[in-house]
């Protein structure tokens, strides 16, 4: 019976989320598997990825295949890199105790990209949000300046209306006063 590593589907429309699990071939994606290695989250960024490394170091050297997004998902994750190792140590190249500071290593130099990749986002993030609210700042100095001549133009016609009106009765109090002697 040949067995794959490969991804189930599950998750809504549009937000996938993956088991990662090892299943016969002739089994439908999404149906029946021997077991349940981890999952895949491409959601997120960087997308998250747990998986249990000893068993799928067991299920490769049982002869599994991993399928090419499941081989992409374990080497980023180390399995491929312990099987690697475990091959070496089969045949005598190294002991297992070098094989385990070897894999130790790689982790933590894999660990320290994570995390510079997610400060970098988080960094990027927080560097996008400050000029978005500088920007937001300028527009909204732009509209008050521009409101507040509008509010002096206002006020200027407020005001030679009403200089306006007060001199208008003054002009019309003497053609009055004519009109009035020219029908004595």
């Amino acid at each position: 019976m040949p067995v794959k590593i490969r991804l189930q589907r599950h998750g809504k429309k549009g937000k996938p989320f993956y088991w990662v699990v090892a299943a016969d071939v002739r089994a439908k994606r999404d149906g029946k598997y021997l077991e349940k290695l981890g999952t895949y989250n491409p959601n997120t960024n960087p997308a998250t990825i747990n998986l249990d490394i000893n068993g799928s170091v067991k299920w490769l050297q049982n002869g599994a295949q991993p399928t090419d997004t499941a081989r992409a998902i374990l080497s980023y994750s180390g399995v491929m890199m312990k099987h690697h190792l475990a091959v070496g140590v089969r045949k005598g190249a190294m002991t297992e105790e070098q094989a385990e500071e070897k894999f130790k290593a790689w982790l933590e130099e894999k660990e320290q990209k994570i995390q510079d990749k997610k400060d970098g986002l988080s960094k990027a993030e927080s560097e996008a949000r400050a000029k978005a609210l500088e920007a937001e700042k300028e527009v909204s100095a732009k509209r008050a300046a521009a409101a507040l001549p509008e509010e002096e133009v206002a006020e200027e016609e407020a005001a030679e209306e009403t200089t306006a009106e007060a001199e208008a009765p003054a002009e019309e109090a003497p053609a009055a006063e004519e009109a009035a002697k020219e029908e004595e």
